[in-house]
């Protein structure tokens, strides 16, 4: 069995208290596998996310020739133990222009990203592409740097499909604008090391850019000769964790108490800083303060007590989904009053009620609302189990007993059957 279609969030009944493990970065394991893969020998990655995301990453680097040990870790059901054998910058296999080597990168922005820079260093010609919605993703900005840097790339308007022809290592210097995405700028700054590039980052003041800065850092730290290396938790899962402690239980008003464990310290993940931002503060910006994580403090919003205004979205327009429209529109149909006006929301306090989330294959979605269903009756998740992008397992930390999990029921959204076990897990 598999987490069916549609399930429902059964509210939290009493108060909860638990320390909860979530598995690791996924922004970070990305960077940590082209960084592997890039050094000299063999590197083992410790608390690595396993998930759709990072398994494309892992087989689009065996489909490049690089070997990739995949082992179980202890501490964390969600996460593997990652051995690479690093080849100095050496890509092992390419294609030719009648044949490109073909690499899937599902709608994995980092894979996408990354590897478009990664296969500039090898000799030959490869095609990315991806699931429709990564065709849609912008990757223009990303694409004009590396023909900067004398590579050619073939795409149409500046999207997926591309063809790109590597030749291997080049001096040389470009501008990237991180407007659109960041993960440009760190795609040529993790491959840059190697390609002997230099890479000036335009659109945003550098302390705008927290996952560039974050790249710029793993980057100096990182093993260069083989070694080890630990992957903290991953900050923008814990989040959902922490945002139950702002929605107490409504018969008895009394505040859950939940934890993440090993909250990540090392200042490289922006997601970290969450925790300071309960109670939700008036504004809150996607720029400056927060990630991916202002996700969840939107959906939390209608239960602030306050208008909060939600600064800088622009960014989530061109994620998973569109996600400005799709929080808009969702939050509305659960009777919160949301108003958006150009790249800022505006979240009134309000009555919320249960109703039918769409997910719009958007693991933060399908997350947030469970979220929200954990205090609001009747919130019932389509697709689900879309979740597998970036945390596989989330809905059995909600069902598992505290203090490990949080306790909540989860049922079939049409019979009614409580789910346990792997009746959790995506297919």
């Amino acid at each position: 069995m598999a987490l069916p279609q549609l399930i429902e969030i059964v509210p939290l009944s009493g108060v909860v208290r638990a320390e909860i493990t979530v598995p690791g970065s996924k922004s970070i394991t990305n960077r940590a596998l082209i960084l592997a893969a890039l050094a000299e020998g063999r590197t083992m990655l410790h608390g690595a996310l396993w998930s759709e995301d990072t398994e494309v990453m892992v087989e689009a680097l065996r489909r490049l020739g690089f070997e990739v040990e995949v082992g179980p870790d202890a501490h964390e059901p969600g996460n593997r133990t990652l051995g690479v054998a690093g080849l100095g910058g050496r890509i092992p296999c390419a294609g030719t222009a009648e044949a490109p080597l073909d690499i899937f990168v599902g709608n994995a922005g980092t894979t996408a990203r990354f590897l478009a820079a990664l296969v500039c260093l090898g000799h030959g010609v490869f095609r990315l592409h991806g699931v429709p919605r990564m065709h849609e993703r912008p990757q223009a900005a990303l694409f004009a740097a590396l023909g900067e840097l004398g590579y050619r790339v073939e795409s149409a308007a500046g999207h997926l499909p591309a063809v790109i022809h590597g030749r291997g290592p080049r001096l040389g210097h470009c501008e990237v604008s991180a407007t659109e995405s960041s993960q440009f700028a760190s795609a040529l700054l993790l491959a840059g090391a190697k390609g002997g590039w230099k890479v000036s980052v335009t659109g945003a003041n550098d302390d705008e850019l927290p996952y560039v800065e974050m790249t710029r850092q793993l980057t100096a730290v990182f093993p260069r000769h083989g070694g080890e290396f630990v992957i903290e938790p991953d900050a923008s899962s814990g989040s959902y964790f922490w945002a139950l402690n702002q929605l107490p239980n409504p018969a008895c008003r009394l505040p859950h108490d939940v934890r993440v464990t090993r909250w990540p310290v090392s200042g490289w993940q922006i997601d970290a800083d969450f925790p300071k931002y309960l109670p939700l503060p008036a504004e809150l910006s996607r720029r400056t303060q927060l990630g991916d994580s202002i996700i969840i403090a939107i959906v939390l919003a209608p239960l602030a007590g306050h208008a909060v205004h939600f600064l800088d979205l622009g960014r989530l327009r061109v994620q998973e989904c569109e996600r400005v429209f799709a929080l808009r529109t969702e939050l509305t149909k659960c009777g919160a009053k949301v108003v958006e006006d150009g790249d800022t929301l505006t979240v009134h306090p309000s009555e919320l009620h249960g109703a039918e989330i769409e997910t719009y294959d958007d693991h933060r979605m399908a997350m947030c609302f469970a979220t929200l269903g954990l205090r609001v009756p009747g919130i019932k998740i389509k697709d689900p189990a879309c979740v597998k992008k970036t945390f596989p397992n989330f809905f059995q930390k909600l069902a598992a007993a505290p203090p490990h999990g949080l306790g909540a029921v989860i049922r079939d959204g049409q019979s009614g059957r409580v789910l346990t076990g792997e009746d959790l897990l995506p297919a």
